[in-house]
């Protein structure tokens, strides 16, 4: 009887920590024998290998160093990392993930995947396309800036939480949702790096997990204007020596019955913030002329990236849910995506700018 109560308590106490999430194994938490990582540099290496790099210590003040190993997996480099250092590496506080473009050209999902799964990793792991040896510039400015690994991050913190359409900013999270959802293609944003600079250079366009083609400068602006919550702080259009700030859009998008075209609408309030051209532009007619010219400039924009995402077979967008009503799942997506490769495209803005004031007494 003693024998069938000590197996029903052990069945008990078993299942309480299956419950509770506690592991039966206990691993090394105590802090003098841990260093958290806080970034993952990713670069193919070519036969399937990749290469892992990351800088040690994050905080403390010891002399900073790169950590780098060849692997075939991950979790790999994980344990490589721990022969190479005399502190446990800990990915508990992993913060960034820099993918190097030609990996990403062939593609991440199961990269991600395996970072998706680990418990010990967040889903607001922040996603970063170099094109550069970010290597290179991290050995460069280790004399030179303290503690750059923490600054980028906070750097890529500070612009999610503002959202203004400076840059994209695309977590694991929102990446993977975007990959898995019907007529999504996700976008990742993408820095140019080289000994001296760590640059935004523009916006990173997926088909499924592979790296397809970026955008930047006016086209980069263009699809912060319309995908970025619909707010954009600052809009330069040295073309026209204008700029225009504060603007809040809201985008319609139609398609027709048989497909064959898609109307796309964008109403946008702002002001003017800057005017450098030779037109005086506090006369009402003269103004009304800069209007038309900016509306002009971006109707022309717009319908040239979409035509460039038309010729790369993508929908960052999301248009294909225009198909969807709410008694239709809409067009199957591989359909979706013949239909919008030969689709014809009519883009029109309203603008209501508020007018460049002089505020001198």
């Amino acid at each position: 009887m003693r024998h069938i109560q000590r197996c029903a308590l052990m069945v008990v106490l078993s299942g309480l920590l299956l419950l509770t999430g506690c592991a039966p194994f206990v691993e090394n938490n105590m802090i003098e024998e841990l260093s958290p990582v806080i970034f993952w540099s990713l670069e193919d290496a070519g036969e399937g290998k990749l290469t892992i790099s990351t800088l040690v210590p994050p905080l403390i003040r010891e002399r900073k160093r790169i950590l780098k190993l060849q692997v075939d997996l991950i979790k790999q480099g994980g344990r490589g990392f721990n022969l190479l250092y005399y502190r446990e590496l800990k990915a508990g506080q992993l913060r960034m993930l820099l993918i190097h473009e030609d990996l990403a050209k062939k593609g991440i999902d199961s990269l991600l995947n395996n970072l998706l799964t680990d418990p010990d990793i967040s889903h607001r792991l922040y996603l970063v396309i170099v094109k550069g040896s970010f290597d290179d510039y991290i050995n460069s400015q280790l004399l030179r800036q303290e503690n750059l690994d923490y600054f980028l991050y906070r750097m890529l913190k500070h612009y999610e939480k503002k959202n203004q359409g400076e840059l994209t900013i695309v977590n694991l999270h929102h990446f993977m949702k975007k990959l898995y959802s019907p007529y999504s293609y996700p976008t990742l944003p993408v820095f140019k790096v080289n000994n001296e600079n760590f640059t935004y250079e523009g916006t990173a366009f997926f088909k499924h997990d592979k790296l397809i083609a970026n955008v930047k400068q006016a086209d980069d602006q263009i699809i912060q204007l319309i995908d970025n919550d619909h707010y954009l702080k600052f809009l330069p259009i040295p073309e026209l020596s204008v700029a225009v700030g504060h603007i809040r859009s809201k985008v319609d998008a139609r398609i027709n019955e048989d497909h064959s075209s898609m109307y796309m609408h964008v109403d946008l309030n702002g002001r003017i913030e800057e005017y450098r051209g030779n037109e005086n532009i506090l006369e009402p007619g003269q103004l009304a002329e800069l209007n038309q010219e900016i509306k002009s400039y971006l109707e022309k924009q717009t319908t040239a990236l979409l035509q460039k995402m038309q010729r790369w077979k993508v929908d960052p967008l999301q248009l294909g849910n225009v198909t969807r009503t709410p008694f239709s799942k809409g067009v199957p997506e591989q359909e979706w995506m013949d239909q919008w490769e030969k689709m014809k495209i009519s883009v029109t803005y309203d603008l209501h700018f508020q007018p460049l004031t002089n505020v001198n007494p």
